[in-house]
């Protein structure tokens, strides 16, 4: 443990030579536009991904929340996700007349009828349900324009490999949050991480997502139908509670 404490602190030496001395072609801000723009030209993706939350305990003891699962969308109104953590086991599904929630662990579901864009979908789902999706920000239309608003700082610090894979390596500030994103270059610049820092909480407790096996068009595969299994059951959207990535009775024992 020692010798990892030790290795931390050169560590953090090292990153503030880099973040003064780092040397770039292109601004961070173009290069993330590039990635979104692209994403946003895109009518049809799926990707893999894979989070992990942190919370901080009263005692200041850091605690990480994993979960993985699959992400399909298809323009103007269609997704799938799944997600698989230690807590849940969910599918989120639009099929562009109705939204599905499918509580697969603890075999239910609900339906409610949405319509609209994508975008419109995805807002109604966040503001009224507190239902949020993987990675929303880098898939909407507008996504550049709200994960620029209010950065104070931006740096480019250089290449970095993630999963195996060279990326470009951009560093933004806020007031509130830093954030990094690892963007892979070339003419597909899909972001392969992403990672948001929260300043404004004890020991910055940071939101992680690494994101790989992009396919685009014809080549990304889902299924936008929900067929329920004959042993699930139907129930109210308002009793599917606790299927976050960080569910609330969970998050209560773990701040104890």
């Amino acid at each position: 443990m020692l010798s990892t404490l030790r290795w931390v602190g050169t560590l953090a030496g090292v990153i503030g030579a880099v973040s003064v001395t780092h040397a770039a072609d292109r601004s961070p801000e173009d290069i993330l536009k590039q990635s979104l723009a692209f994403l946003s030209a895109q009518n049809r993706i799926s990707v893999r991904y894979s989070s992990d939350i942190e919370v901080v305990t009263p005692a200041l003891e850091k605690v990480q929340f994993s979960g993985s699962g699959t992400l399909g969308m298809e323009k103007p109104d269609k997704f799938r996700i799944s997600r698989v953590g230690g807590f849940a086991d969910v599918e989120l599904i639009s099929d562009g007349t109705s939204f599905t929630i499918h509580d697969r662990g603890e075999k239910r579901f609900a339906q409610i009828p949405v319509t609209g864009s994508l975008d419109q979908v995805i807002g109604r789902l966040r503001s009224e349900f507190h239902v949020d999706l993987p990675g929303a920000d880098l898939l909407s239309p507008q996504g550049y324009e709200e994960m620029v608003k209010g950065v104070i700082e931006s740096k480019h610090i250089g290449r970095g490999v993630v999963d195996g894979v060279e990326c470009e390596h951009l560093a933004f500030r806020n007031v509130d949050t830093d954030w990094q994103i690892w963007i892979e270059p070339g003419d597909k610049p899909a972001p392969r991480k992403y990672v948001i820092t929260s300043k404004t909480v004890a020991a910055a407790p940071q939101y992680t997502l690494r994101l790989g096996e992009w396919k685009f068009g014809s080549e990304a595969t889902a299924d936008f139908t929900f067929k329920p299994p004959s042993d699930a059951s139907g129930v109210a959207i308002t009793a599917l509670t606790d299927l976050d990535e960080i569910p609330s009775t969970q998050l209560q024992g773990a701040l104890k």
